[in-house]
């Protein structure tokens, strides 16, 4: 899209002179990843069929921005807006899940993590080689700019956040409201699905193994890439089918053909795409075999037994998700026997699980309620009488080819 070639849209001077629904409630959705697009896709769920609201989307860029990304809001069908143009208007809600570029949007923010958790696994930005001072998604040099805060609402998911946000960025508290995690919601919504998703995988009554990475070096797929052949052609088929979920980052930054041709000696491989379907696949697992990524926390928080190929140097930071998983999930060994080292994981899913949940959410299954009364009260319009209820997530499709 061109630059300076502006949307007829809803939104302008003019707008009277097109629109068919007039008057609605202006939302944008700032997607500057295909992550944080699919947690904003799961937020906007919870207002977009309302009539007095219209939403829209942007892909903000200043000198780069992640590939894929336009094409993934496209795949959505919504409304697509120049960043130029999304960034000269105001809008009566906008809804944020990363820091990036949020100074240069105007209206009411509303920002929500798009992960499991807002502590991350990682202690050190990988921005910064050789950091040596932590960060959190709550510093101060994320959510304020030229002493402003910038969200009017920072949907957290514990108490335990709020104290990382009165130490990390104080004058930020007043905006936060305890919310839970909207798609951990919707992964337990989903669990009487579990054997639709395993159809949809091709499972059978085989056990399900997946394999789950975060991105950048110290990931698994950073640090171990031999696993993913070595497990999928070590495990007897006929008794065992193994996913890969891989972070949109891997497929952004190292491009579909290569991580294709990086897998292709993986026999059966089932590789889930980055756009969806990855908490489905948790939810068919049987075992995950994962990192300090948010999709190995999510699966440890609906009761999967998991066990870790790789963690950031170190341990974990403190207070996260990936820390609690590191306590009770044992390391991976491919030279062990794979089938001791399932049952070891089994044997520790419900204490993991027990430990991980509170760490997670302290709102369980409440999430979609408060984001959706937080919305509207920045919005300034009444609430639908109806319940609030989290997406489920969608089925998953496998990448063609990879069924085998």
């Amino acid at each position: 899209m061109a630059q300076d070639v502006w949307v007829r849209g809803p939104i302008g001077l003019d707008a009277a002179s097109r629109v068919t629904r007039p008057g609605c409630r202006t939302v944008l959705a700032v997607v500057p990843t295909v992550t944080a697009g699919t947690r904003l896709v799961e937020l906007l769920s919870l207002l977009e069929r309302d009539l007095r609201v219209q939403v829209m989307f942007t892909v903000p860029h200043s000198t780069d921005r992640w590939a894929g990304v336009e094409e993934y809001v496209r795949a959505q069908h919504g409304l697509l807006l120049p960043w130029e143009q999304a960034a000269a208007h105001r809008f009566d809600l906008v809804l944020a899940a990363s820091h990036r570029n949020l100074d240069q949007v105007r209206g009411p923010l509303m920002l929500v993590g798009h992960g499991v958790g807002q502590v991350p696994g990682r202690r050190f930005s990988r921005k910064a080689g050789g950091a040596t001072i932590e960060t959190t998604e709550l510093d101060r040099e994320l959510l304020t700019f030229r002493g402003r805060v910038l969200p009017a609402v920072l949907g957290l998911g514990t108490e335990a956040e709020v104290e990382v946000l009165r130490e990390r960025c104080p004058e930020a508290v007043p905006a936060a409201v305890v919310a839970g995690d909207l798609c951990l919601d919707g992964m337990r919504a989903a669990g009487g699905q579990r054997e639709r998703y395993r159809r949809a995988l091709g499972v059978g009554s085989r056990r399900l193994v997946v394999l789950s990475s975060t991105w950048f070096t110290d990931s698994a797929f950073g640090r171990v890439p031999r696993m993913y052949e070595a497990i999928a052609n070590a495990l007897p088929d006929d008794r065992y089918a193994v996913a890969a979920v891989l972070h949109p980052n891997v497929w952004a930054v190292h491009g579909r053909r290569q991580v294709a041709a990086w897998l292709a000696g993986c026999r059966g491989l089932r590789v889930i795409p980055p756009e969806q379907g990855w908490q489905a696949t948790m939810i068919a697992a049987d075992w995950v075999i994962g990192d300090h990524g948010s999709t190995t926390g999510y699966a440890a928080a609906i009761g999967k037994p998991v066990t870790l190929a790789s963690l950031p140097d170190g341990r974990p930071q403190a207070g996260s998700v990936a820390d609690v998983v590191r306590a009770h999930a044992k390391p991976l060994d491919l030279d062990a026997p794979l089938e001791a080292q399932e049952e070891a994981a089994i044997a520790v899913a419900p204490r993991l699980a027990a430990e991980v949940l509170p760490v997670a959410s302290t709102r369980l299954d409440c999430s979609a309620g408060i984001l959706r009364s937080a919305m509207y009260r920045l919005l300034e319009l009444s609430e639908p009488s109806t319940l609030a209820y989290p997406p489920l997530p969608a089925m998953p499709r496998p990448l063609p080819g990879w069924d085998a």
